[in-house]
């Protein structure tokens, strides 16, 4: 009997390690599909990286309507990131915004991205999807680096609003992750999970025989 439960806890934990390995990944999927409300978010939402590789992220807004200025600040772990780039999105074809801009602030500080612009003048709001932003990273250490993101969305005011001021936009933020460690590749995950499923169902059914 004692065997038994020694298997059986055995089996259990090969069944927690392996769904362990999805969760991420369901994470991602929850998040995304969750609401189709705004989002403002860091893409790729999870990133696996080595020492001295280069990372891109980028800074997203989904779904927005009426859009008319905008504020991002992204954080990071700066012992483990070293931004080399920053590329502004705003006003080019298919990314956020229209021509004239006017930027507020662009600025990168230890740890630390400010984005801050509004359009200006006879630009229509911007209505959709695009690109705001693209940073580039150096990958200086071991490490996990959370995408810490903080966003404003504001409007673009109506004739008849007094006084006539941009409201800010209703949004949902999501954050990003960056893990420098050696991981399995994605793609294996669902296999992996699929045979230690199977493999412990076995050593079950074995087990009931013997007992």
């Amino acid at each position: 009997m004692s065997r038994v439960r020694s298997v059986t806890s055995q089996i259990l934990l090969i069944l927690f390690w392996a769904s362990l390995l999805l969760i991420p990944l369901l994470i991602q999927r929850a998040v995304v599909q969750a609401s189709p409300e705004t989002l403002v978010k860091v893409e790729p939402y999870i990133i696996s990286v080595n020492v001295g590789e280069q990372l891109i992220v980028n800074i997203t807004v989904v779904e927005v309507q009426n859009l008319y200025g905008l504020e991002v600040t992204l954080y990071w772990n700066s012992s483990v990131l070293e931004p080399v780039n920053t590329d502004v999105r705003l006003g080019q074809t298919d990314e956020v915004l229209y021509n004239p801009i006017y930027i507020v602030e662009n600025s990168t500080q230890k740890g630390k991205y400010v984005l801050a612009a509004t359009s200006i003048a006879s630009a229509p709001s911007f209505n959709g999807s695009g690109n705001i932003c693209r940073i580039t990273f150096n990958v200086t250490d071991f490490g996990d680096s959370k995408l810490d993101l903080e966003t404003q969305l504001y409007d673009y005011p109506p004739p008849d609003r007094w006084p006539r001021v941009s409201l800010p936009i209703e949004r949902i933020t999501i954050d990003g992750l960056v893990n420098v460690v050696p991981e399995f590749p994605r793609i294996i995950i669902l296999p992996l999970l699929i045979v230690l499923t199977v493999f412990a169902i076995i050593l079950s059914k074995k087990i009931c025989l013997k007992s």
